[in-house]
């Protein structure tokens, strides 16, 4: 797979999830940087794609992808968005 991916799920009980989701989506939106969402709710297999690329067999999402190179999560995704490295983050410079 190429090109920029958020890993996301739409079935969580979890609010601090939801939360992390919309508002990365919301920040890539804002600065029109095209991206895949990959609901990892619909396929074990894309749970387990997500947690490998992340190299933590616990990760959860959002994740953030660039083709085959793990960007980050929501917490590194804040920070680069904080310090005005995104482009670097998420490896589109």
């Amino acid at each position: 797979m190429s090109g920029l991916r958020v890993y996301s799920t739409s079935v969580t009980g979890s609010r601090e999830i939801k939360s992390q989701q919309s508002e990365v989506t919301r920040i890539l939106d804002g600065k029109r940087i095209q991206y895949q969402l990959v609901d990892i709710s619909q396929d074990n297999a894309l749970r387990e794609e997500m947690r490998a690329l992340a190299g933590n067999p616990k990760a959860t999402p959002p994740q953030i992808v660039n083709g085959d190179q793990y960007c980050g999560d929501y917490e590194l995704f804040v920070e680069a968005v904080e310090q005005n490295t995104l482009q670097e983050f998420l490896k589109l410079a």
